[in-house]
This record gives C-alpha cells, sequence and structure tokens, in this order.
C-alpha cells in the first residue's frame, strides 16, 4: 500500500510530468473525487470530477488540448513542502518553476484511504492552466 508521500509523487509524475489520465485515474478510489475550486465555471480544465470513470474522462479531455506555452517544468528549482496534519490527509505546498516563467504556486489537499487519493481539492491559478 502507497503511502500519502508516495502517492503523492506517482500523482506529480501521471498529471504535471506526462499528462497521462488513466494513471492519475488509477490513484483514486473508485468513488474518489477531484476538486479544483479556484476554477470558474466554463473554464476548459474540469472544475469537480466525481469517481474514477469521470476523472479519467475529463482529464482525457483536457490533457488533449494543446498545452500551455509556458515551458517546461524546471525540476532543479521546482520545490514542494508536504504536511501530515493527520492520518490519512497530506497537504502539498508546491512551486513550480517553469523554464522561462515566473513561478506557479499551489496548495492541493489530499485525504487518503486504503492507499489511493479519496479527494484531492487542487487550489492553483487557472490563469496558468
Amino acid at each position: 500500500m502507497a503511502t500519502p508521500e508516495e502517492l503523492y509523487q506517482r500523482y506529480v509524475y501521471a498529471g504535471a510530468m506526462t499528462r497521462d489520465a488513466e494513471a492519475v485515474a488509477a490513484l483514486f478510489t473508485d468513488d474518489g473525487v477531484y476538486e479544483a475550486p479556484l476554477v470558474p465555471p466554463g473554464h476548459p480544465f474540469p472544475r469537480r470530477l466525481a469517481g474514477r470513470d469521470e476523472i479519467r474522462r475529463g482529464l482525457s479531455e483536457y490533457y488533449r488540448r494543446p498545452q500551455p506555452t509556458t515551458g517546461p517544468v524546471d525540476v532543479e528549482r521546482t520545490r514542494y513542502v508536504l504536511h501530515r496534519p493527520e492520518p490519512g490527509v497530506l497537504i502539498a505546498e508546491v512551486d513550480t518553476v517553469l523554464v522561462d516563467h515566473d513561478p506557479i504556486s499551489l496548495v492541493q489537499i489530499f485525504r487518503v484511504r486504503d492507499g489511493l487519493v479519496a479527494s484531492l481539492r487542487d487550489y492553483f491559478d487557472p490563469a496558468v492552466v
């Protein structure tokens, strides 16, 4: 069973690095929920996806869109801090540095059940996706 930290690293690789909707969805429980509360209605990035199938479908649709022209991630300069305020909860504070772009800061709150993501609330500036 994956630790919350391992789950987080798999999530980053599957989502931000490889844009693999199938791999992201596989990290969630069958009834898992992905929410991006700062995304306004009508934005191409999904605001809420409930269930592994909907997460797979919604992210697949988004990942098929052309990528933003913000440049690749500068892995060497990108930083994150993980907090474990209580069992089953992981909070990630992330400062992503893109080549030729200002850093992008975000916060993600993961609730983990049985080694899978039961819910993820992803707080980021929708203007950068």
